[in-house]
């Protein structure tokens, strides 16, 4: 019979493992424009294809290795479940496109705005959707956060499109994992999404190299890329499957509002990469809304401690 002191150190356990995943995802896709800046040149749908084929590559690797074959089968016979894996992909497919482009024309900061905007979308859905309750403490920080969007999205002085595609699809992404829960593991649910939108990759980079101004990386791949732009087109597998397996790992451990929290990671690391690495612009009205943004994350942070303090993690018993 199962006691409540150990009912209690499984569920610390779950915890701590969801928490180190999100701080993995959001760790890996804060640095992720690095990558994508090497294809500048180059057309973002012709990126983007190669980033669902070489995804879907590395997870049939990781499948033949973990012998996951059965637990595919399965998921591809429930109707449910792979309706939603497939309403996933989708959503994953617009968000990869608009953060390929993002990062290939000089719009880092503006992504980064997305991703301080999509931790706002994702609580909101966890609170109307999915009736989560919030804490005082984390109200204030949504409302200082809605503030420092407002501030952002007036110094930038036309409608941010790019910023709020990426925030709603990506919590509607979060949202469609978090409703299947643990039911699908994470290699499982990123192979199955993979596949819906490798037919239309492998479409458009058969054709697309042949519509004159569609790209250079579709038919006409051989000769129009350096050996080091390959290497990192084909990297984009592992920086694609590694942060979605352990967001994915994330979402089925922990509330989605919990999981809206860390999600301040990605972005704070964006800006660094967009400000103090590829040299991208910052005005004083765009100080002003970051700032207020850090001062939210500062205050979910307390938040954090504070419950923390009050519920402390026993011990785990000994067996």
């Amino acid at each position: 019979m199962t006691t409540p002191s150990a009912e209690h150190s499984a569920a610390s356990r779950r915890t701590r493992d969801g928490v180190l995943c999100a701080i993995g995802a959001y760790g890996m896709w804060g640095v992720l424009p690095l990558l994508f800046a090497v294809f500048t040149a180059f057309h973002a749908v012709d990126v983007l294809a190669w980033r669902i084929v070489c995804a879907l590559v590395m997870c049939v690797l990781m499948l033949a290795v973990t012998r996951g074959w059965k637990r595919l089968a399965a998921v591809a016979r429930r109707r449910r479940e792979h309706s939603m894996l497939a309403l996933a992909g989708f959503l994953i497919a617009v968000n990869w496109y608009l953060y390929i482009v993002a990062s290939t024309t000089g719009h880092v900061l503006e992504a980064s705005l997305g991703y301080f905007i999509n931790p706002l979308a994702t609580i909101v859905l966890g609170v109307l959707v999915l009736r989560e309750k919030l804490r005082p403490l984390q109200w204030v920080a949504v409302g200082v956060s809605v503030v420092a969007v407002a501030v952002l999205t007036w110094d930038y002085g036309a409608l941010p499109w790019i910023s709020l595609a990426l925030a709603g699809s990506f919590a509607l992404y979060g949202l469609v994992k978090n409703r299947l829960g643990s039911s699908v593991d994470p290699l499982t649910g990123m192979t199955v999404e993979t596949t819906w939108l490798t037919l239309p990759a492998v479409a458009w980079l058969c054709v697309g190299g042949l519509i004159p101004g569609a790209g250079a990386l579709g038919a006409g791949l051989v000769g129009e890329i350096s050996t080091w732009q390959l290497v990192a087109l084909l990297a984009t597998g592992v920086a694609t499957v590694t942060p979605l397996m352990l967001f994915a790992g994330a979402s089925s451990r922990l509330r989605l509002s919990s999981v809206g929290m860390f999600q301040y990671i990605a972005p704070i690391l964006q800006f660094v990469v967009g400000y103090v690495v590829l040299g991208e612009q910052m005005s004083a009205g765009r100080w002003w809304g970051f700032g207020l943004v850090w001062v939210a994350v500062l205050l979910l942070l307390a938040d954090v401690l504070r419950v923390r303090r009050r519920n402390p993690i026993p011990p785990s018993s000994s067996s």
